[in-house]
């Protein structure tokens, strides 16, 4: 743990270092290029650092069509989810970056201070010069500015994606409705753990598939449902409360203690990754499953394996206030594309960049992005009705895209698979109760600094807590850590912050 610990000072001392230069070194490389031209039909060269979601890189049948459709050559530098937080800051430290880089980790303490000292251009006042970038609302462009500057393109995704899936075909096999309450919820990862819902004979089915990551995990959405602020709660005073310091999230983590203690939740879920989660829900270990935009590459991963399987998305389950509640991911923002000014040296580099992410949101490519090639991979009926035609090949051709796609709501599409429609049709439905985190248009120099280390005191005394490592003292003990190690002056400074945004 000291080494850890140690390792990830110094990782942040020296990408303090490494943007101080940068920023002073920039600022005359771009004083001597700046009076050069911006041709937006010229073809360009981009170096792109971007985030992996799947086990492999897609081949480059999709991507030569998005290639010709931009006017580009693009070098992608993928980077796997799994492994993003040690890779994104050893590139910000070491200054090794790409024209672009997929800036995913919007509370990573490095990222942050790496955007605030000047790392990244400013990108504000060049988005209303393109069809598509000019769209982006100001909600999300507020949401993604730090001290009121954007420094790169956000990912507009939708306000908030949670939800669950459930066994359907398990919930019919023990005569059980779909859960409405945290109760019935309860009595579902019961049976589904207790009674042998496949019928097989065996005592081999857990309820909750479930992974390390608290934010993706069940405890994020259960936390939700119990009615826990996103984050932080700001009081009528204007003074700022962290979600963990609230009776709803302890609550939380006494229903998730006691699903585990009693074997509904995944024993391993402390040092389980999500594609391990996925796998253990696709081969029939396990029939809750927290994600419903992952609905149809579970059933496509179930494949020849649990070809019985049915499942049923939830977006509601009733909270203690009588309302329903779900955490909102960044208020609609999912990171930035963002544009380092040691690689992107001049404004005209800048424009034809963002020349470029705008052509990407161009329909013809967000469907190259998202399905394909039609007639290969893709077709859609005389309804308009979105269908994939070889779920392997869509998987090697076009998958990894998709998380790649600057926006996830300027198109929509009718999905002719209807489980997946109406998980589309659900997380829409989700805006109208989404429960937005008051921080993320606000800027903490303590969470700059120390953020994700001060996180980790929570996510760690957390899951202990849920295993039943410690109890709520030494949790009390871990709060107070955070507080003197820096949490303390962090909500001095979200509030000194809020108020300043309120005028």
């Amino acid at each position: 743990m000291k080494k850890k610990l140690a390792k990830i000072i110094g990782v942040n001392v020296l990408v303090a270092s490494q943007i101080l230069l940068a920023a002073c070194s920039n600022n005359n490389e771009q004083a001597s290029g700046d009076t050069e031209k911006y041709d937006p039909e010229s073809k360009v060269e981009v170096n792109w650092t971007a985030i992996l979601h799947t086990a492999s890189p897609p081949t480059d049948v999709v991507l030569k069509e998005i290639e010709e459709a931009t006017n580009s050559t693009i070098n992608f530098n993928w980077v796997p989810d799994a492994s993003k937080e040690e890779r994104i800051t050893a590139a910000l430290a070491s200054g090794e970056l790409s024209d672009i880089v997929s800036l995913t980790m919007m509370t990573n303490s490095s990222v942050r201070q790496s955007l605030k000292t000047g790392m990244f251009w400013d990108v504000e006042k060049y988005l209303d010069d393109y069809d598509n970038l000019k769209l982006i609302s100001e909600d999300i462009r507020t949401a993604a500015s730090i001290d009121g500057k954007l420094y790169g393109v956000p990912f507009q995704k939708d306000l908030a994606r949670s939800g669950l899936l459930l066994r359907k075909d398990w919930l019919d096999n023990l005569g059980l409705e779909v859960p409405k309450t945290l109760d019935e919820l309860f009595e579902v990862a019961r049976a589904f753990t207790e009674d042998d819902p496949d019928g097989n004979g065996k005592d081999d089915t857990v309820a909750f598939s479930d992974r390390s990551d608290l934010r993706y995990s069940s405890f994020k959405t259960l936390s939700s449902y119990f009615g826990t602020p996103n984050g932080w709660q700001v009081e009528e005073d204007g003074t700022f409360t962290p979600e963990f310091e609230t009776q709803a999230y302890k609550d939380t983590m006494n229903y998730s203690r006691d699903l585990y203690k009693n074997g509904y939740l995944d024993q391993d879920f402390a040092v389980t990754a999500k594609t391990d989660q996925q796998q253990k829900f696709a081969q029939g270990k396990a029939g809750i499953y927290t994600g419903m935009v992952d609905i149809k590459n579970l059933k496509t991963m179930a494949e020849g394996i649990q070809d019985e399987m049915e499942i049923v998305p939830i977006n509601k389950i009733e909270s203690p206030d009588g309302g329903n509640h779900i955490w909102s991911e960044n208020s609609g923002v999912g990171g930035l594309m963002a544009f380092p000014k040691s690689e992107v040296k001049t404004e005209a580099e800048l424009k034809r960049l963002l020349q470029f992410i705008n052509d990407l949101i161009d329909e013809e490519v967000f469907m190259m992005m998202t399905g394909g090639i039609e007639g290969t991979h893709y077709e859609t009926d005389s309804n308009g009705a979105f269908t994939i035609l070889d779920n392997d090949l869509w998987q090697k051709d076009v998958q990894p895209f998709s998380s790649s796609r600057p926006s996830e709501i300027t198109h929509s599409l009718v999905d002719a698979d209807p489980s997946k429609q109406l998980v589309n049709e659900l997380i829409k439905e989700n805006a109208e109760f989404a429960v937005l985190d008051p921080t993320v248009p606000l800027d903490s120099e303590t969470a700059n600094e120390r953020g994700t280390e001060l996180e980790k005191i929570i996510v760690d005394a957390t899951i202990k807590y849920i295993m039943g490592e410690i109890d709520e003292k030494a949790f009390d003990e871990a709060v107070d850590k955070w507080k003197k190690s820096g949490g303390d002056a962090m909500a001095k400074e979200y509030e000194e912050a809020y108020k300043k945004a309120q005028g």
